[in-house]
């Protein structure tokens, strides 16, 4: 159970480095990206499963921890969180059903028309991620 765990809590860890790299692709996070991943995992990510983390709170606001504390540091840049992601997605595959896989390009896409309608950097990384998602 507690290995099952670890790795629910780095599932969603890693979906927050993912949607920063969605942010991020730009240059610049927006206020209205954040808000609208605060949304998204308000109404699509805490029915996933019933996983807590440390403090009893449901393991999917783990995505807006992860994001927010990347967007505040300004350390990392969206392509090493989106390697990330895949390094991750590609160790942990069974946890990438289709469901999840389409939840996820759903999500990104939202941020990513969040602010301005969508740009040339997060079409081409929305573009790479469907790839990636559409490998086994």
């Amino acid at each position: 159970m507690i290995t099952k765990k670890k790795m629910t809590l780095k599932f969603y860890q890693n979906l927050g480095k993912l949607f920063y790299a969605i942010a991020a692709s730009d240059g610049s996070v927006r206020d209205a990206e954040f808000d609208k991943l605060k949304i998204c995992v308000k109404k699509q990510w805490l029915t996933i499963d019933d996983i807590e983390d440390g403090f009893g709170t449901d393991a999917a606001y783990q995505i807006e921890v992860v994001f927010d504390w990347l967007n505040r540091d300004e350390e990392y840049n969206a392509k090493t969180c989106y390697d990330d992601f895949v390094s991750f997605k590609k160790s942990q595959s069974h946890l990438f059903t289709d469901d999840v896989r389409r939840l996820i390009l759903k999500t990104a896409s939202s941020i990513a028309h969040a602010f301005a309608g969508i740009n040339k950097a997060e079409l081409i990384m929305l573009a790479k991620l469907d790839m990636e998602l559409k490998k086994n």
